[in-house]
């Protein structure tokens, strides 16, 4: 089973610590981000697809071919500030039948991550005290994946999109139009997709975002304690 690990974005909120280098190659805990990552992936995962842009060649360099002993495919993102929905449709001549989908700068732990990757069409999701902040989940009566709204101003629910989720080459077909943030986004086609089949949310109960400079702190704090 393949895992596409978007790694492209310049980090602008993470600056002046991504001038040199790009996000999923800074240091967490002694580590780079990317290491965390790919450690938590389970065993079903055996091709990490990483699409990469800014300053690919330091992602190519550190991974080569072969990363924390899974196989490595590179598709590069042109237009790296595309969002998240570009991203992925960067990697559809390489998906081949289910896959898992992360973003480049979250951990996430492994139990979650090992039930998801046993569905067909599942979510991992978190509680947050402020949703409006991120892509904000709504579930139908059965558990599975009414529709993502990507940062409302009044969210009625706190269950929020966080990646790591698990779908298969039928989400390339649905045409998405460019959000009102300037970007294709990932949730708008995972919306999509959830409209023909039943996407599963999942709680996940470790998941450490690192969005600006003082998350690495924040992250390092927790990962010490486990």
């Amino acid at each position: 089973m393949q895992c596409v690990i978007l790694a492209a974005g310049k980090g602008t909120r993470m600056r002046p610590l991504t001038d040199a280098k790009p996000k999923p190659l800074l240091a967490v805990a002694g580590r780079p981000i990317l290491d965390h990552i790919v450690e938590a992936l389970p065993a079903e995962i055996t091709e990490v697809v990483l699409i990469v842009g800014y300053k690919s060649e330091l992602i190519r360099s550190y991974c080569g071919e072969i990363f924390l002993g899974k196989k490595v495919t590179y598709c590069e993102q042109k237009n790296f500030s595309g969002g998240t929905g570009d991203a992925l449709l960067c990697a559809k001549a390489v998906l081949k039948g289910k896959f898992l989908f992360m973003y480049g700068d979250d951990i996430h732990g492994k139990t979650a991550l090992a039930k998801v990757v046993k569905e067909d069409h599942a979510l991992l999701a978190a509680q947050s005290e402020q949703p409006e902040r991120y892509g904000v989940i709504y579930t139908n009566d059965t558990g599975t994946l009414q529709k993502i709204v990507e940062k409302p101003t009044q969210p009625d629910s706190n269950l929020i999109n966080i990646g790591g989720f698990v779908v298969d080459e039928a989400i390339f077909s649905y045409d998405c139009d460019i959000s009102v943030l300037g970007e294709l986004l990932v949730t708008d086609f995972l919306t999509a997709y959830a409209q023909e089949y039943p996407v599963k949310v999942i709680i996940q109960d470790v998941w450490i975002p690192i969005g600006y400079p003082e998350d690495i702190e924040k992250a390092e704090q927790i990962l010490l304690k486990r």
